[in-house]
Parts: C-alpha cells; structure tokens; sequence
C-alpha cells in the first residue's frame, strides 16, 4: 500500500481533537459496524473493512472531520 500510515502517525491522528470527535462518531452511529470493522481489518479483509467504514463515514459530519485530519501535518 502507498503512503500507509504507521502505528504511531494513526495513535497521534486518533488522539487528536478531530480523531477523537471521529471516533466517537463512529461508535454512537455504528458501534457495531465499527467494531466489525476492526475485526475484518484485523483478520486481514481489508477490502471488507473499508467497505463498512464507508458507510459509516458517508455523512457531513465524519466528512469535515476527515477533512480535518488529512489537513494535519
């Protein structure tokens, strides 16, 4: 994959003020989705995980907040 992020460049985009309101989005539009997600991701379905995160951040607000956090140095 080109321009994979690290661990550490996801964990310091996660503890953001944007990467936390994401998260936070995530889980009380789609819990579940989200944890099914990790799951697929975790078990190497990548494919499948993006798919269900898709989903889940098809709406204006996770938008602006991704907008947010690609705009991070």
């Amino acid at each position: 994959m080109e321009n994979t992020p690290d661990m550490a460049q996801l964990w310091k985009l996660a503890q953001s003020p944007a990467g936390r309101q994401l998260l936070s989005l995530l889980q009380q539009n789609g819990g579940e989705a989200l944890q099914s997600a990790i799951a697929m991701a975790s078990a190497g379905d990548y494919a499948q995980a993006q798919k269900v995160l898709s989903s889940l951040l098809d709406n204006p607000q996770a938008q602006t907040l991704l907008k947010e956090l690609e705009a991070r140095p």
